[in-house]
């Protein structure tokens, strides 16, 4: 018993130091949350995943292989998230106020691909936006940006 009970204890530490060791990169932050509004209302569109690229390959710089395993990585993730705070975090140290802006923007975007914006999907937008700290009025501003006329 006792030793099942040592195995258990040093399993959890080898996870605390393989948690430290694979610090959550800013790339997979961002397309987590990207992620989290694309998958909202349960449909995974082409459309989506192709904006999702895009929107990686520019703000990233990076090769088309490297965002493959960038989406691949945050989708894995993002299952076993019971939060949007790590991903908000990393990106408040690192992206300012503007920059903060651009992602909720893209989010929009997003949300919009499929030409409707479900419920859910402003829901989680507000929900970052409220993480990312950004004031009503800037988060009013990047929706009415983003928002297709009709």
């Amino acid at each position: 018993m006792i030793d099942k009970i040592s195995a258990f204890f040093k399993k959890l530490q080898l996870t605390d130091q393989e948690s430290d060791n694979n610090e959550l990169s800013l790339e997979v932050a961002c397309t987590v949350l990207l992620c989290e509004v694309m998958k909202a209302d349960g449909v995974l569109q082409e459309a989506e995943k192709a904006s999702l690229k895009a929107f990686i390959a520019k703000q990233f710089n990076l090769e088309e292989s490297e965002i493959d395993e960038i989406i691949k990585l945050a989708l894995n993730v993002s299952e076993d998230a019971t939060d949007f705070y790590q991903f908000t975090n990393k990106i408040n140290q690192h992206y300012s106020i503007e920059q903060r802006m651009e992602i909720i923007g893209y989010l929009w975007q997003l949300a919009y691909v499929d030409g409707e914006l479900a419920t859910l999907e402003e829901h989680i937008i507000r929900k970052i936006s409220d993480l990312l700290h950004l004031r009503h009025s800037e988060y009013i501003q990047t929706k009415l940006a983003n928002t297709p006329s009709s």
